[in-house]
């Protein structure tokens, strides 16, 4: 069987929550370090294609390589724990609790920002032949995306503070459709096929990911970039994980698991109207 109905994989997703809060400390570093790691990776790679080619629109189709990557390897991402690691709690499963959940957060944050921040920093120096030359197209590019998308929020305050929280929601809707559409397939191509449309859906509308920020905005700043790290975290990581945490579980994680899960009594229809024949039935039919 290929598909899924979603009253199986939902039940997957919890499953998948409630493992990763028992999962060691090393193996949860280590696969969220990879899984920041291969991000960063597809990010410089739909950039510099999009530099190289003039359109952007082709960088985003083939970025969500990467997550299919760290998908089928078994890779974790904030933008995952967010979603299924709440649900585990929601279904009270045993042992799983708040502090739990904080740790698995917690280090998944840890592991995709060191993964992240390992590949800027190894770009650049492949870019700069070891901080000897200009970086070119390229890192000029990550430089003007690290400054639109920090101190060009600034300059609206609070309002874009909030405009970044709403496309850290958008995104994780997205991106968390991607991780559950992996689970309605029992094959390679299926699962691929479902990550590709939403993680290609939010990346070319320029949606805010946590973790594609970890590897961007420091290889901006390297790349020359004039923001700082303070703006980074203000004006960008903060309100882009706090959005991917809302929008993940609100749109896609809560609304699968109450509807197919934790679902709403039936409705009951009154006897008379299903024993009442129908006028237009023949009498004799």
């Amino acid at each position: 069987m290929s598909y899924l109905a979603p009253s199986e994989f939902v039940t997957k997703m919890v499953d998948a929550g409630e493992s990763k809060v028992f999962m060691s400390t090393r193996d949860t570093v280590i696969r969220a370090f990879m899984a920041g790691a291969i991000l960063a990776l597809a990010a410089i790679f739909a950039i510099t294609i999009a530099v190289n080619t003039g359109n952007f629109l082709i960088g985003a189709i083939l970025f969500p390589v990467g997550f299919c990557m760290l998908y089928l390897m078994g890779f974790d991402l904030l933008t995952g724990v967010f979603v299924l690691v709440p649900l585990a709690l929601l279904d009270k499963r045993p042992g799983v609790d708040v502090p739990g959940l904080l740790r698995n957060w917690g280090l998944v944050f840890l592991g995709n920002f060191g993964g992240a921040l390992t590949v800027a920093v190894m770009m650049a120096f492949i870019f700069t032949y070891g901080f000897n030359i200009e970086a070119g197209a390229v890192g000029a590019k990550a430089a003007a995306i690290g400054e639109a998308r920090t101190v060009g929020y600034a300059e609206h305050g609070v309002a874009g503070w909030f405009t970044i929280f709403v496309r850290g929601m958008l995104c994780n809707w997205m991106v968390s459709m991607g991780v559950v559409g992996a689970m309605i397939s029992t094959n390679v191509s299926g699962k691929v096929i479902a990550m590709w449309m939403p993680i290609f859906l939010f990346f070319y509308m320029g949606f805010e990911h946590s973790v594609v920020n970890m590897f961007l905005f420091p290889f901006g700043l390297i790349m020359g970039g004039d923001f700082s790290v303070m703006d980074y975290f203000l004006w960008n990581e903060i309100p882009t994980a706090l959005g991917n945490l809302v929008g993940g579980l609100a749109f896609t994680g809560l609304t699968l698991y109450t509807t197919h899960v934790r679902t709403a009594p039936k409705r009951k229809v009154a006897k008379s109207a299903v024993e009442a024949p129908s006028k237009t039935a023949p009498a004799n039919a």
